[in-house]
């Protein structure tokens, strides 16, 4: 479980083929705090450290993840969110992210207002589905507010000059996917509502 507070914008160092997917080798400022077997979100994706070293850590990416992510998209150099998973007793200073990408959305707008970018997403209709007005959602692994829905898949969100600066959202461009996972609590709802006769 995870926060969507991004503790560190770290980049793919390596790729390499595998058996039913990839091999990826992330540089992260905290790798040589890490232990085999921990989980980290990259770009929101839950990701389990396979192996580290003082700079580096190694993580399995599976054919379903690269089928469901941007993972399949990551290149050497390519720059992605990082957060470790939260720890009980911590704050929870985001929302509860589970790491489990539901989907990619795509940019279709940007612009500046004042300090704040308003950014504007094409979201997957299930995850448009269950978004508010003002409630949660995550984008490459960033806990954000729902600024604005439109009709009829699009999701704004104001990104502040702090986030802006501490993620890789900043390096987006209009056209590009991010990975999006909608809120916990819309998700059970709308599989509820889905299942039983109400």
């Amino acid at each position: 479980m995870f926060t969507g507070i991004v503790e560190a914008v770290g980049e793919v160092a390596s790729i390499a083929e595998a058996d039913r997917g990839r091999t990826v080798v992330i540089a992260a400022p905290f790798a040589d705090e890490l232990r085999r077997g921990q989980s980290v979100a990259v770009d929101g994706a839950c990701l389990t450290a396979a192996r580290i070293d003082s700079s580096t850590f190694t993580v399995d990416v599976a054919s379903s993840t690269l089928e469901r992510t941007t993972a399949s998209a990551w290149r050497k150099g390519t720059p992605v969110n990082l957060e470790r998973a939260a720890r009980l007793g911590d704050r929870l200073d985001g929302h509860l992210v589970q790491g489990h990408v539901d989907g990619t959305a795509l940019l279709s707008a940007r612009r500046r207002a004042g300090a704040t970018r308003l950014l504007d997403f094409t979201l997957p209709d299930a995850v448009f589905s269950t978004t508010i007005p003002h409630g949660s959602i995550a984008l490459n692994g960033v806990s954000l507010t729902v600024n604005r829905l439109r009709p009829p898949a699009v999701c704004q969100v104001a990104i502040v000059p702090h986030t802006w600066e501490h993620t890789n959202l900043s390096q987006l461009e209009r056209g590009q996917r991010v990975n999006v996972e909608a809120d916990l609590i819309g998700k059970y709802l709308r599989r509820i509502l889905e299942t039983h006769d109400l």
